[in-house]
This record gives structure tokens, C-alpha cells and sequence, in this order.
């Protein structure tokens, strides 16, 4: 394990934190402390999914890179919706 931890690089940990960003906010849905039509919702998604990103353009892997662009994509999508929304109700 420590050789495992001796490793790990600076766009490892990029990556890590993206994933707990992401697990982060999945899991505060789940227990109602963050509502998914709250801006902060897609703002972490993307942030999180923008640190995976970073760390798969230097550890490729496609399958990967598909699931984070399509994040990607669908949390920018949730974020302009959001504004729409707001704009429309005042």
C-alpha cells in the first residue's frame, strides 16, 4: 500500500479529488442535504468531471474520457437550464 501511495502524482490526486467531488455531491442528493435543481448541483458535477478529465488527458482511457465528456456536457446543459428557469420566473 505505501508503495501504491509513493506513486501517486500530482494529476492522480487531481483526478481522486474529481471523483470525490462527484461522489460528493451524488451522495448529498441521496441524503437531501443538496437538491438536484440547485445551481450548486450541476456547478460541482462539472468541476468534479473537469478534474477527472485533466487526470484521464494524462492517463488516457476511453471509456473513461466518454463517461466525463458526457458529464460534462449534461452538467453545462443543467447549469443553463438553471439560469433559464430563473430568468422565467422573474
Amino acid at each position: 500500500m505505501t508503495d501504491v501511495l509513493n506513486s501517486l502524482t500530482i494529476v492522480d490526486a487531481v483526478g481522486s479529488a474529481g471523483a470525490l467531488i462527484v461522489v460528493a455531491a451524488y451522495f448529498a442528493t441521496q441524503m437531501r442535504m443538496m437538491n438536484s435543481d440547485d445551481l450548486a448541483f450541476p456547478v460541482i458535477n462539472l468541476l468534479g468531471s473537469v478534474l477527472i478529465a485533466y487526470s484521464l488527458l494524462h492517463n488516457f482511457n476511453l471509456a473513461s474520457m466518454l463517461i466525463e465528456g458526457f458529464w460534462i456536457v449534461i452538467s453545462v446543459i443543467g447549469i443553463i437550464q438553471y439560469f433559464r428557469l430563473k430568468r422565467r420566473a422573474e
